[in-house]
């Protein structure tokens, strides 16, 4: 039997600043179709539960450190429901002068 996509898929999220140091977000599905949004995108095996986590902390315009609390709480809100998930995340807070990595250790189970 030949495997049409093969055996892994990843559905990746970009993020970045475009124009005028405006924030820039997008996720890709398994064929490469893009998701644009203006405040929050979400991937992985967790997306049900981010998504609620996420529409409940986000508002527009935070400061990187409030970001940084938000996306926090809302990753280890979200994997806590989700046995596939876990062990934390990578967070990465880009500003027009910086780009700063923080890593959050979550439940190890």
């Amino acid at each position: 039997m030949r495997k049409r996509f093969g055996p892994y898929f990843c559905q990746p999220v970009i993020a970045g600043l475009g124009d005028d140091d405006k924030p820039f977000i997008c996720t890709m599905d398994s064929i490469g179709a893009k998701g644009l949004a203006k405040d929050f995108v979400v991937a992985g095996s967790a997306s049900e539960s981010l998504y609620g986590a996420c529409e409940a902390f986000f508002k527009p315009d935070m400061a990187p450190d409030e970001l940084f609390e938000v996306v926090s709480q809302a990753l280890l809100a979200s994997v806590d429901w989700d046995c596939l998930s876990g062990w934390g995340g990578h967070i990465y807070i880009v500003t027009p002068d910086d780009t700063k990595e923080k890593i959050l250790k979550g439940r190890m189970d």
